[in-house]
């Protein structure tokens, strides 16, 4: 079973509803490469909508609210089939964004460091294989979705792409840095520039925080 206990992945037990995780940093600070109004509109109204639509699907079932929401997107199955879809959308939208505003940072070191640089290097050659590998996955991805740097079943990093709000831990990994690619995480800025706002989405990864959940995972 694959629970998240690190950070952003400690939500709110014993019957609470889920809350929206606080953002470290203001909508304007990883300007120029995202802006303040994305950041806002993404964050307060995308995000929430997510939560919302997840604690209002949980209403009747008290004893899911008690679980991780990774927990609830492990197996899919053990959901009650009506409300099994809104949990796959809307939990996915929660968990994926939860850990999108913190792989970000306006502090970024730009590469890689520590012990995810020697995993990067020593599965993917070098740095560079990597980002083209992980910014064509963004790239091609049709449509709505995410692309993903996670640890799979072997312990092995891969790069892979889902769909939607879906979630590599539906399919058994754990990601340890992840990219929105739907369109209202960029358009305002960047339009139809997916290529763009990929390219320059580089300068703000929190690598720091990429090698802590690397390490929590292994």
């Amino acid at each position: 079973m694959i629970v998240f206990h690190i950070d952003i992945h400690k939500y709110l037990l014993g019957g609470k509803m889920f809350a929206l995780p606080t953002l470290k940093y203001s909508f304007s600070a990883i300007e120029p490469y995202i802006d303040a109004q994305t950041m806002e509109i993404h964050y307060s109204k995308h995000h929430q909508a997510y939560l919302d639509n997840l604690n209002k699907a949980l209403e009747k079932y008290p004893d899911l609210q008690t679980k991780y929401v990774e927990e609830l997107l492990i197996d899919l199955n053990l959901v009650p089939e009506e409300i099994r879809t809104a949990v796959r959308n809307n939990g996915g939208g929660y968990v994926n964004h939860a850990l999108f505003w913190e792989v970000m940072s306006p502090e970024s070191t730009k590469e890689p460091i520590k012990d995810i640089k020697t995993a990067i290097e020593n599965t993917f050659g070098s740095f560079d294989n990597f980002k083209q590998q992980f910014s064509q996955a963004a790239l091609n991805r049709f449509g709505s979705g995410w692309a993903w740097l996670a640890i799979n079943e072997n312990k092995q990093l891969e790069i892979m792409s889902t769909a939607n709000q879906d979630s590599p831990i539906s399919e058994g990994k754990k990601p340890v840095l992840g990219l929105d690619v739907w369109e209202h995480a960029y358009y305002l800025k960047y339009h139809n520039r997916r290529q763009e706002y990929i390219e320059n989405w580089w300068n703000v990864v929190n690598w720091e925080y990429v090698d802590q959940l690397y390490n929590a995972s292994n």
